[in-house]
């Protein structure tokens, strides 16, 4: 009997569907935060003073009408902005950024959204809609450049909710 040799085993690949979306805003956002974490790393102020105090709200993407509506029923609400930064500067308590990818690319500006950033003014936060990532990092750096915004006085204490400074460490 000759032993004959088998064909390899034909690697499968997976293709995107045709006309899958790419997701320009996300992939852009991914650039401004990985900017942001090099300029900490640089000792640039605009990483080191606002790179711990960013955080993204993952407010959109598809999901399924249970997990959606599970969300909504926890406090998701439409039009909260892209990204936030927790670092009272220039006056203001912090800064709401919604991000959009640059043109041509960008998404619709949303009325929700348009509400949100109104809101967010009118209760002390600076609020900007940046359209790429290079004016999202000019933004960042105008705000880094700010001065810290100044408590006045004693702040109100809390009587209520968990001591979690008392908590100790697990």
């Amino acid at each position: 009997m000759i032993a004959t040799a088998r064909p390899a085993p034909r690697k499968v690949t997976k293709r995107p569907a045709k006309g899958s979306r790419i997701d320009r805003e996300g992939l852009e956002q991914k650039v401004l935060i990985r900017w942001l974490k090099g300029e900490k790393l640089r000792g640039k102020q605009v990483g080191v003073l606002l790179e711990d105090a960013t955080y993204h709200v993952p407010n959109g993407g598809q999901r399924n009408k249970k997990t959606a509506a599970d969300l909504k029923a926890q406090g998701v609400r439409a039009g909260v902005s892209d990204l936030v930064i927790a670092s009272a500067r220039g006056g203001w308590h912090g800064l709401y950024l919604e991000f959009k990818a640059a043109p041509p690319h960008d998404a619709a500006f949303a009325g929700s959204q348009r509400e949100w950033l109104s809101r967010m003014e009118e209760r002390g936060y600076l609020a900007v809609l940046a359209k790429g990532v290079e004016e999202a990092k000019a933004v960042l750096i105008a705000y880094a450049d700010w001065p810290a915004t100044q408590v006045i006085g004693c702040p109100e204490s809390m009587p209520h909710g968990s001591a979690w400074r008392r908590i100790a460490a697990e």
